[in-house]
């Protein structure tokens, strides 16, 4: 099939790079200190109270691989056997389309891109480094959004969408930060797809004690994005190996095989079996920059555990997923992963631009393009995600027919 290449482009998966400040700028006064900035030897790293993190390795982004950078080795070309920081080069520095929303437009139009969400890219290491203070996760990620309002606002020009983020250690707080979103014009909130600590330890945010959060979730019609993260099971894997290979430039293929996406897997079991989606049935949720290679496995085993339980199900756990669940594939993953399980109206396009493992622009995904008719391409690049977020669709006469 000839590949339709002209769909209008809905990017899901765009990032900004953010300033240091973005995290201190509007921090309380009382946890100033627990966000530094400091020097480890010829590099800046971020410590947060007291613990340093390499996560990032550069975590004030003056200088950054460019976009596309490590195309090769997520692309399965890496012929050569470079290392991702072999790769990089000498990389670039920051211009302002990484770091601002007007260049950004700029350059979307260059590329043919209409609209993008754009989620911030610090907040990967917030939750999991902080963990152990909820309310200074909930302070920082406040601090976060409101620089991130003012300097990229949460809709701009109605094209670039930025992602406030909310923390559910706290519920009453997490049920504040989404008021400010909704009140800031927020198109879409970013949740990590993770357990999440608070005051009386771990939990899953989909247990019933927050369903005040998801009912305003639900009342607000806000559509939440699950987007990849700094995983969860990071101190399970520095068992196995050293905590030195944790860093996005220095991945081992020990981490590479056994983390895989656990982490989006195990929080949408969680909303689907503890019975998030089933008490707020109009929730939309998308899974963003975690692949789409579980979906399968996922499937088998929520079959599987139907098969042998349905008393624990009040619906069909596929129903459920395939009614409130949204997948972005990695761009270098196979589309058909989703259509097969999820259906077409699920799968989103998103090309993580401008981070080095995304695409050099979003159109470079064609390259990759298993073979899709008008429809389906218009669908995938750019109107399931209009769709999910609630804006008009590039090609209504479709939605008619």
């Amino acid at each position: 099939m000839t590949q339709f290449m002209n769909a209008p482009i809905f990017d899901a998966d765009q990032h900004m790079y953010e300033t240091p400040e973005a995290l201190t700028r509007y921090l309380p006064e009382r946890y100033r200190k627990a966000v530094q900035f400091v020097q480890v030897g010829r590099h800046t790293r971020i410590a947060i109270n007291n613990h340093i993190t390499e996560f990032i390795p550069n975590p004030t982004f003056e200088r950054v691989a460019a976009p596309g950078a490590w195309e090769p080795f997520y692309s399965g070309n890496n012929v050569e056997g470079l290392t991702l920081r072999e790769l990089s080069g000498k990389g670039m520095d920051s211009i302002p389309a990484f770091r601002e929303p007007e260049p950004r437009i700029a350059v979307m139009d260059e590329h043919g891109v209409d609209e993008a969400l754009c989620y911030p890219t610090l907040a990967n290491l917030v939750e999991h480094t902080a963990a152990n203070d909820p309310e200074l996760v909930v302070a920082i990620i406040h601090a976060l959004n409101r620089w991130m309002l003012d300097t990229w606002s949460f809709s701009y020009q109605d094209r670039l969408f930025s992602t406030p983020v909310i923390s559910c250690a706290l519920v009453d707080d997490a049920r504040r930060e989404l008021e400010y979103a909704v009140t800031n014009g927020a198109r879409a909130v970013l949740i990590k797809p993770a357990p999440t600590k608070g005051l009386h330890g771990w939990r899953s945010p989909a247990l019933p004690e927050f369903d005040p959060f998801w009912s305003d979730v639900a009342d607000a019609n806000m559509p939440v994005v699950l987007h990849g993260s700094q995983p969860p099971l990071t101190d399970y894997i520095d068992m196995w190996e050293p905590p030195a290979t944790n860093d996005f430039t220095a991945v081992s293929s020990f981490r590479q095989v056994v983390l895989g996406h656990r982490e989006i897997a195990d929080m949408l079991t969680s909303l689907i079996c503890h019975g998030t989606f089933t008490r707020f049935p109009k929730l939309r949720v998308a899974s963003i920059e975690n692949g789409s290679a579980w979906i399968k496995p996922l499937f088998h085993d929520l079959q599987d555990a139907h098969g042998k339980m349905p008393q624990t199900f009040e619906e069909h756990p596929l129903d459920v997923f395939r009614r409130n669940v949204w997948v972005s594939p990695f761009w270098e993953g196979s589309v058909e992963d989703v259509v097969e399980t999820v259906g077409w109206d699920r799968v989103l396009f998103g090309s993580d631009y401008p981070h080095p493992e995304g695409l050099t622009e979003p159109r470079g995904f064609y390259k990759y393009a298993e073979g899709m008719d008008e429809k389906r391409a218009r669908d995938f690049m750019g109107d399931n995600a209009r769709r999910f977020l609630g804006i008009p669709v590039r090609n209504p006469a479709a939605d008619a027919a």
